[in-house]
């Protein structure tokens, strides 16, 4: 694998110029997802802002905000559902802003998404442009943007604000930058159970140099001990949330897995998942769907096998090789495949390399098709199933 980047960030007076296109286009994307959102939804009689805020987990970190840990669901089935499977810094973003607006949880935790998810996005640019250049920079924010799922991005959900942790603490890592990329990934680990993750990534790109034999001088004059303090800070926030939530439920470590296990999460290498496809071939209608499942997992591989020959620096193939296997080989809801794929954005980056050799005007078609469908089927799929 190639080593870290060690040429200098662009002056913080000119990074936000240096993104303002891929962020202006992030928005346009965004906006015009919400737009068709809305014109769905109002057509069916359905409420956006109610699917926006108030619908699957936006419901279990609204209650977190409001009501605090403890509330649990008993299914007839015997599973429990409890909102201790929710990690804890998007509900606390959320009672913050309540607490200083007039805002409620619920918008709280939407206005959170929002913001976050542009700084996701100038996050994933920043990483981009660090590695392949502007116009690949820019390139991979749009195609982050309109992913098929990408209206997640603008729910009260905890993707944009996980995803927008995750990119900056690696390009904390690609510039040197420890305590920073250690301070990051702590914040991650409090978001999502996948910040494993960003702390995986932190800790091969700080322990790869030993590994090899040989000390590297840390870059842009890093104090001696700046790389072992972030290496101490980037799991706590996860090791902290499980060992808190082991003490809460009286089962020390195991505690986090069973209440998992009362949502039937948990990490079995993928078979469930491969039932679950297998499934899909006992009748014709249904063959279609699996062949569809079977086409998107082997993309995935496949971009992830052109990530590594492509030499991406270590801390990218780390962290989205985990948030690939921690999504695709765990035996949870099966629809939440794709999203939880949404912070996996260095498999993007083949894509966003190619797409930087067209020309503007041929890019920009290709763009502003994908986003035309890209908003369609986000607002069809929130006023079907939507993501669980």
């Amino acid at each position: 694998m190639t080593d870290l980047a060690t040429r200098a960030a662009p002056a913080r007076s000119g990074a936000l110029r240096r993104a303002a296109p891929a962020l202006l286009g992030y928005a346009a994307v965004r906006a015009l997802g919400l737009l068709v959102l809305a014109l769905w939804s109002a057509a069916r009689g359905k409420s956006a802002h109610t699917l926006l805020t108030a619908r699957w987990d936006a419901l279990w970190y609204t209650r977190v905000a409001e009501l605090g840990y403890g509330y649990e669901v008993r299914l007839p089935n015997g599973d429990v559902h409890s909102n201790l499977a929710f990690f804890p810094l998007l509900p606390w973003l959320e009672r913050l802003v309540a607490a200083v607006s007039p805002l409620s949880y619920a918008d709280g935790g939407l206005a959170v998404s929002l913001l976050a998810s542009l700084a996701a996005a100038w996050g994933i640019f920043a990483v981009a442009d660090h590695v392949y250049g502007r116009r690949a920079g820019i390139c991979a924010v749009l195609l982050w943007a309109v992913l098929p799922v990408g209206i997640v991005q603008s729910m009260a959900y905890s993707e944009s604000l996980f995803t927008a942790l995750a990119a900056w603490s690696l390009y904390a890592v690609l510039t040197g930058r420890w305590v920073t990329a250690g301070a990051l990934a702590l914040l991650a680990g409090l978001t999502r159970p996948v910040g494993l993750a960003v702390v995986a990534a932190v800790w091969a790109a700080g322990l790869a140099p030993f590994a090899r034999g040989r000390r590297t001088a840390p870059p842009h004059g890093t104090r001696p001990g700046a790389r072992a303090l972030g290496l101490l800070l980037a799991p706590l926030g996860t090791v902290g949330y499980v060992l808190w939530v082991g003490q809460r439920t009286g089962r020390g470590p195991l505690g986090y897995l069973d209440v998992q296990a009362g949502w039937r999460n948990g990490f079995d290498g993928g078979y469930a998942f491969a039932r679950f496809v297998a499934g899909k071939f006992t009748s014709f209608p249904s063959a279609l769907a699996g062949l569809g499942l079977v086409a998107g997992v082997a993309l995935v591989i496949w971009l992830y096998a052109v990530c590594v020959r492509q030499r991406q620096p270590l801390p990218l193939l780390v962290y989205a090789g985990v948030v690939t296997a921690l999504a695709l080989c765990a035996s949870s809801y099966f629809g939440s495949k794709p999203r939880l794929l949404l912070p996996a954005f260095p498999l993007l980056l083949p894509l966003a390399r190619a797409l930087a050799r067209l020309r503007t005007p041929r890019s920009a078609l290709v763009m502003a098709s994908v986003a035309a469908g890209s908003a369609v089927y986000g607002a069809f799929w929130l006023n079907g199933s939507g993501p669980p």
